[in-house]
């Protein structure tokens, strides 16, 4: 499987975990001296945090373009395993804090006060980024984090498998459970949708025609479309035409190119990987619509990087980052281009990457453009868990979809309270 493999493959998208933000809490303020050389308040030492992104080559890019850099002496900390968050949380509540990290935008770490306001950075550019981008990370007019790649998220399919099946694309989600029976065989399911379905949690939720919240930050996903769409899953979760336990989850398309299933739910990241596997025995489709009042979806997640509002190092932090992800444009396209493939925020780069401009990455595009829905930054890390829950026990135990959902209102309005009153 190329460059990649089971052990090195990381999380692109939705690394989450409740317990680790939540700790975070209100957040004791952090130290910025951490004992590494020429750290301090003098601002000559930072340290960023990465999680260990699967494809090959994107450490040494990330030191790389850290080496560059003549402001400060910037140290990489990139953590392997599936713990990025159990190291970053705890770690922002230590002297051994890090300056500056990647993750979500997320409206907790605004709230805590422990991420910076990046405003006076992007203002200048603010109209070359794609507008969704500065959305998702804006609360009261003030942008906290710069994204760095924009990961648009779907099904792969093999075209050969749905010929010698007589099937076509599924837009429905009813299809997608006939056309999973129909391709599966002795030796290849008919879907995969990751190995504790959460991956599709939010899609299902969009394509049911609701969200997870609404814009006056109130629950927007119980209702009858996303129940019945619980149901429908349910019931490929039982139909023996779904891939479980499968040796990787759905960021590794390892289960796709070695023929373990025939329809597996993915990132665009995945793409180049894929194609160097299969040629052009690969199409793309959205998440299939749920219900009448539904339409198909596309979850577009990413990275973004944060300055350590904690810190004593935050003017030098943000000065490495806007040199960083504001000014060199040509470490911005290399980064979401030339290791798996990512949409670049910026437009002037997006408009100019020709990798993304035909073919399988066009589609690709096409889909984030014409279905894509970005993940509100109130919806956290214990709504995310809550939600989790009901994909556990309604899908995968069989519950009741509305009793499931009732207990996930019950985590979620506490939430909802504890941030927005």
């Amino acid at each position: 499987m190329s460059a990649l493999s089971n052990s090195n493959w990381d999380r692109r998208s939705v690394l989450r975990a409740a317990a680790g933000l939540a700790a975070l809490g209100p957040l004791a303020a952090c130290g910025g001296n951490t004992g590494r050389e020429g750290g301090g308040s003098s601002g000559k030492g930072l340290v960023q945090y990465f999680h260990a992104y699967g494809e090959a080559g994107t450490e040494q890019a990330i030191k790389k373009y850290a080496k560059a850099y003549d402001g400060a002496n910037v140290t990489t900390q990139w953590i392997t395993g599936n713990n990025f968050e159990q190291k970053l949380f705890p770690a922002l509540l230590t002297d051994n804090a890090p300056d500056v990290f990647e993750f979500h935008p997320q409206f907790q770490l605004i709230k805590s006060g422990q991420v910076a306001d990046l405003t006076d950075l992007i203002d200048p550019v603010k109209d070359d980024f794609n507008p969704a981008d500065i959305a998702s990370h804006t609360v009261d007019g003030k942008i906290y984090g710069i994204r760095m790649i924009d990961d648009p998220q779907f099904f792969y399919y093999r075209p050969s498998l749905f010929e010698k099946a007589k099937v076509e694309v599924p837009q429905t989600l009813e299809e997608l459970i006939e056309v999973a029976a129909k391709l599966t065989t002795s030796k290849v399911k008919g879907a995969f949708l990751g190995n504790d379905l959460t991956s599709v949690q939010n899609p299902l939720i969009w394509s049911a025609g609701a969200d997870t919240l609404d814009d006056k930050n109130q629950i927007a996903y119980h209702t009858d479309g996303v129940a019945e769409g619980l149901k429908l899953l349910r019931k490929l979760f039982t139909s023996g035409d779904l891939l479980l336990d499968a040796p990787a989850d759905f960021w590794d398309p390892s289960a796709f190119t070695q023929g373990l299933t025939a329809i597996q739910w993915s990132g665009m990241w995945a793409m180049p990987v894929i194609q160097k596997a299969l040629g052009d025995d690969v199409g793309v489709f959205p998440f299939p619509k749920v219900g009448n009042s539904g339409k198909q979806s596309v979850l577009i997640s990413g990275w973004s990087m944060f300055v350590n509002a904690k810190g004593k190092n935050v003017d030098a932090a943000k000065e490495y980052v806007k040199w960083l992800w504001i000014d060199q444009k040509k470490y911005q396209e290399d980064w979401a281009l030339s290791y798996g493939f990512h949409i670049p925020p910026r437009n002037s780069i997006a408009q100019n990457a020709t990798k993304l401009k035909s073919g399988l990455p066009a589609e690709g595009v096409k889909l984030a453009t014409d279905f894509g829905h970005f993940e509100k930054i109130g919806w956290t890390q214990a709504m995310i868990a809550g939600f989790n829950d009901v994909m556990a026990n309604a899908v995968r135990k069989n519950g009741s979809p509305d009793a499931v959902l009732d207990a996930c209102d019950k985590t979620v309005d506490r939430e909802l309270k504890k941030l927005f009153g």
